[in-house]
Order: C-alpha cells, then sequence, then structure tokens
C-alpha cells in the first residue's frame, strides 16, 4: 500500500509541474498537491511509513 501512495504522490507533483510551467489546471492542481502532501502527513504520522 505503501508504494501505491508514493506512485500517487510522484503523479500528483508531476502534474502540478506541468500545471506549473505550462499555466494548466489553474489553481485544481495546487489544490491536488496540497491534498497529496497531507496524505503524506497522515501516513508518518500514523506510523504507516515505518514499514515501506
Amino acid at each position: 500500500m505503501g508504494n501505491l501512495l508514493w506512485t500517487v504522490v510522484v503523479v500528483l507533483v508531476a502534474f502540478w509541474l506541468l500545471g506549473l510551467l505550462f499555466h494548466i489546471g489553474g489553481a485544481l492542481i495546487h489544490l491536488i498537491l496540497v491534498v497529496a502532501i497531507i496524505l503524506i502527513v497522515i501516513n508518518f504520522l500514523t506510523g504507516r511509513g515505518a514499514r515501506i
């Protein structure tokens, strides 16, 4: 499950960079990136990050 989370994070960051460089998606890209960061923080706080 941890690998899936990291895959989602990498894909979201890639989309964020594309949106930042080419001005695609506007605020939606940034909102999705914030959601991904919140998921990472929750993952580390609940201790699931140690089992990767």
